[in-house]
C-alpha cells in the first residue's frame, strides 16, 4: 500500500509498506478519507508539539473514515464491508483512566499520529473492532471523518455543561471553533457568539449557527460585559483566554479547547471572586455515539466545512493549505 511519511520538517514523501497484520479484535480499513488537523501541521512544521516529538519516519493524520476488508480472528466476520470512522485510540484498558471512564487520560495511550505511533494518511490502517464505528449511507466519507474534531467539540460542550437555554462565547472561528458553534446550538445554546480576528471567518460563523460575531481588533472585548455561562476558548492565543474570562458569569465555566502558550497569567481574583471553573480538554472519551447521531439527524454540517480535497500524493500541499484562513477542513482522500 501507498503510505505518506514525514520524514523530517517540511519534508514528506510517499512510501510504499506492507499491509499491517492484524490482531484478534482488530479490523482492516481501506481509508477513504481523512482530515487535516493543526496538530498534522504543527508536526509538519516543527517536527513537534510539547513534549511529542517526532525522532523517526511518522505517518500524520488521524481524522479518518473507511470501509472494513478484513476482521481479525476475534471480530464478527460480518463487519467487513461496513463504512466506518474511525476513533484513533488504543488505551490501556486496565489503567485507572480507562476504568474511571476517562480512557482518553491514559498515560500509555497510542493514537494516530502522535509520536511513535503511524496515523492514516495511508490506504489502510487496522483498529481495534469498537473503535471502528458503523456509520449509514447517508453520512458522506468527508463527514464520516471529521467525526473526530466533532468529538472534539462535543468533549468541550460536556464540559461546560451546556444546556438549553445557554449563553456560550467560543473564543476562534476555525474549524473547531465553528463546530464548537453547531454543537453548542445542538445541545440547545440560545445565544452562541464567537469572536475571530479574520473577517471572513466571523462570517462564516453566522453560516453555521453562530447568533453573533465580535472583532477583537474593533470591539473592546474584556470589556463587553457578556455574562455568559460558557467561555470555549479554541484559538489558544493568550489575549483571547484573558478577554474571554472576563465576560464568564458567577459560576460560569471556561473550557479551553486552543493549543497556545505552555503557561499564561490568569486573572485569579476574578476566578475566585466568581467561583468560575476553569478546565481544558485532552481529545474526548465515549463521544462517536453522539456524534453520528449529530450529523445523521442533521444538527451538526460537517460536509459544508470541506474546503479543499487532495491525495495521497499531495499531502504537503494539504499541510500547507490547511493554514490559510479561507482553509476550514482539508480532506486527503488516499485512493484518490
Amino acid at each position: 500500500m501507498k503510505a505518506s511519511v514525514l520524514v523530517k520538517p517540511q519534508s514528506v514523501v510517499v512510501e510504499e509498506r506492507p499491509l499491517p497484520a492484524l490482531e484478534a479484535d482488530e479490523v482492516l480499513v481501506r481509508v477513504s478519507a481523512v482530515g487535516v488537523c493543526g496538530s498534522d501541521v504543527h508536526y509538519f512544521q516543527e517536527g513537534r508539539i510539547g513534549d511529542f516529538v517526532v525522532e523517526s519516519p511518522l505517518v500524520l493524520g488521524h481524522e479518518a473514515a473507511g470501509t472494513i476488508v478484513a476482521a481479525g480472528s476475534g471480530v464478527d466476520p460480518s463487519r467487513v464491508g461496513e463504512r466506518v470512522s474511525i476513533e484513533p485510540q488504543r488505551p490501556d484498558p486496565h489503567s485507572k483512566q480507562s476504568l474511571a471512564g476517562c480512557y482518553n487520560l491514559d498515560p500509555s495511550m497510542r493514537f494516530y499520529a502522535t509520536p511513535p505511533v503511524d496515523g492514516a494518511f495511508m490506504e489502510f490502517v487496522k483498529i481495534q473492532s469498537h473503535f471502528a464505528f458503523t456509520v449509514p449511507d447517508s453520512i458522506s466519507d468527508e463527514a464520516a471523518a471529521l467525526m473526530e474534531p466533532l468529538s472534539v467539540g462535543i468533549a468541550a460542550m460536556q464540559k461546560a455543561q451546556v444546556t438549553p437555554g445557554a449563553k456560550v462565547l467560543i473564543t476562534g472561528a476555525g474549524p473547531i471553533g465553528i463546530i464548537c458553534a453547531q454543537v453548542a446550538k445542538a445541545y440547545g445554546a440560545t445565544e452562541v457568539i464567537v469572536s475571530d480576528l479574520d473577517d471572513e471567518r466571523r462570517r462564516r460563523a453566522l453560516t453555521f449557527g453562530a447568533d453573533r460575531v465580535i472583532d477583537p481588533k474593533t470591539d473592546d472585548v474584556a470589556n463587553l460585559g457578556l455574562e455568559v455561562g460558557a467561555f470555549i476558548e479554541a484559538s489558544g492565543a493568550t489575549p483571547a483566554i484573558l478577554t474571554g474570562i472576563r465576560n464568564v458569569a458567577p459560576a460560569g465555566r471556561v473550557v479551553l479547547v486552543g493549543m497556545g502558550a505552555d503557561e499564561v497569567a490568569l486573572p485569579l481574583s476574578l476566578i475566585q471572586n466568581r467561583e468560575l471553573v476553569v478546565t481544558g480538554i485532552f481529545r474526548y472519551a465515549n463521544t462517536w455515539p453522539i456524534a453520528i447521531e449529530l450529523v445523521r439527524t442533521g444538527r451538526v454540517d460537517l460536509d459544508g466545512l470541506v474546503t479543499g480535497v487532495y491525495g495521497i500524493e499531495d499531502v504537503a500541499q494539504a499541510l500547507a493549505d490547511s493554514t490559510k484562513p479561507a482553509s476550514l477542513k482539508t480532506i486527503v482522500r488516499p485512493g484518490r
